[in-house]
């Protein structure tokens, strides 16, 4: 497994970010979540937690060595003497830790802290004592992009690198499940590719199609599911009445599978860095979810990544949980 994380602009958000904002708002008036951070040794992460746990969004559980914690608390004019701290040595030793505690019920979602992302991803895969379900995981942006109406999520651009078409049914669900979570209706996912044609030589609209009549067969369910599309006939009306799609997803969808992870990648740093997108991170298809932040993030970003997870909780909190493997 390869995770490719989106890094963004250092600088603190100038501009409204009233999707965010909106997702911030339903979270707060959940219950807070009982998150376990594993390895949360540096300003960056550690400064995540207190700003989510300030707004009510978490309850955290800090897992790693407990002078390492104290000491960025300190570095920030913070205490963590008020938060619950596990001690573990070292960063390996906090994901297993931090997955632990899922495992006992201890919390209801994981937290990067300052550990590389395979680190706390290979305790979630692992096999033995791991928090593995039947459905693939994979790794959702939710987007905040100046001047488009609604939040795009993205998917996958970060986790499965270049993922089977069984994979995909698996990415699709995960998407339209976090998409429902969201209190998104309805849910329109759009299945990218280079055309909004069905191509032999172009194995992308091959596997939309395919996606497609699996939709219409209820393999996936819970949205209205078209393509391919090309980028631009899937988020602008104009371009997919101009090229005459007659499509209840064409030009509105809120949802983008990408063909694989270097399509994803670019396409949500494109909006980062040339739109002023902000991109809100979150793994699914694990046992709870798992929030990753980037030390890049803006605050309002960590907060959405954090706003999110509490909402996909809660949607898990209502329904049977997936089976484990």
């Amino acid at each position: 497994m390869t995770v490719a994380t989106s890094a963004q602009s250092t600088s603190q958000p100038t501009r409204p970010h009233a999707k965010y904002d909106r997702l911030v708002a339903a979270a707060r008036s959940l219950p807070r979540l009982k998150v376990a951070v594993a390895h949360p040794c540096d300003a960056a992460s550690l400064s995540a937690v207190f700003e989510a746990t300030d707004l009510g969004l978490i309850e955290p559980i800090l897992v790693g060595p407990q002078a390492k914690i104290t000491a960025a608390a300190q570095a920030l004019g913070k205490t963590a003497a008020t938060l619950r701290i596990v001690d573990a040595p070292h960063s390996h030793a906090a994901a297993a830790k931090a997955v632990e505690l899922v495992r006992a019920g201890e919390a209801e979602a994981l937290m990067k802290g300052s550990l590389h992302t395979d680190e706390l991803m290979g305790a979630v895969v692992s096999r033995d004592g791991g928090l593995r379900t039947a459905r693939r995981i994979s790794h959702c942006f939710v987007m905040d992009v100046p001047n488009h109406e609604t939040t795009l999520i993205i998917t996958d651009a970060a986790v499965n690198i270049a993922p089977t078409l069984e994979d995909k049914v698996h990415i699709v669900q995960n998407a339209i499940d976090l998409a429902r979570a969201m209190r998104v209706d309805p849910v329109r996912v759009a299945i990218l590719s280079a055309m909004e044609t069905v191509n032999p030589k172009v194995p992308s609209t091959i596997e939309a199609a395919a996606l497609c009549k699996m939709a219409d067969r209820g393999q996936i369910t819970g949205a209205l599911v078209d393509g391919p599309l090309a980028l631009d006939n899937a988020i602008d009306l104009g371009a997919a009445t101009i090229k005459k799609i007659q499509s209840p997803v064409a030009g509105q969808a809120n949802v983008l599978v990408v063909p694989d992870l270097e399509a994803g990648n670019m396409l949500a740093k494109s909006l980062t860095f040339l739109a002023d997108a902000d991109a809100a991170g979150i793994v699914l298809g694990a046992r709870v979810p798992i929030i990753l932040t980037s030390r890049a993030d803006s605050t309002i970003t960590r907060l959405a990544s954090c706003a999110v997870a509490s909402l996909v909780a809660d949607a898990q909190r209502k329904q049977l949980g997936l089976p484990e493997i």
